[in-house]
């Protein structure tokens, strides 16, 4: 069964990651503000991408096993998936450049 997207469903599908989070990286400030360590946000950052990633997979291999799904929110939960990982990697970069900038000051 092959199903192509028309432009309908490809609007459907962008106005779908519209109403995803704005700026996953404000929100996990957001939350270490509120006491939480940054062990606390690291942690439920990672389990948010892993739980994105696990449902994009799942949802993929539905449809490609010829169950029936909604291709919109196929492509939706692949857009969180891959939203949450680019979050991900710029927090890791940012940790990354602070350690460096760290290891860089006189003693």
């Amino acid at each position: 069964m092959k199903t192509l997207m028309n432009p309908g469903m490809a609007a459907s599908a962008y106005a779908l990651t519209q109403k995803m989070q704005p700026n996953p990286v404000a929100a996990i400030a957001k939350q270490g503000q509120s006491g939480n360590s940054f062990a606390d946000v690291l942690e439920a950052t990672v389990g948010r991408v892993h739980d994105a990633g696990k449902r994009a997979d799942s949802m993929a291999m539905r449809s490609a096993t010829g169950k029936p799904t909604d291709l919109v929110e196929v492509v939706t939960a692949v857009a969180e998936s891959e939203a949450a990982l680019e979050s991900l990697v710029a927090v890791r970069d940012r940790v990354v450049a602070a350690y460096e900038e760290i290891m860089r000051m006189p003693i």
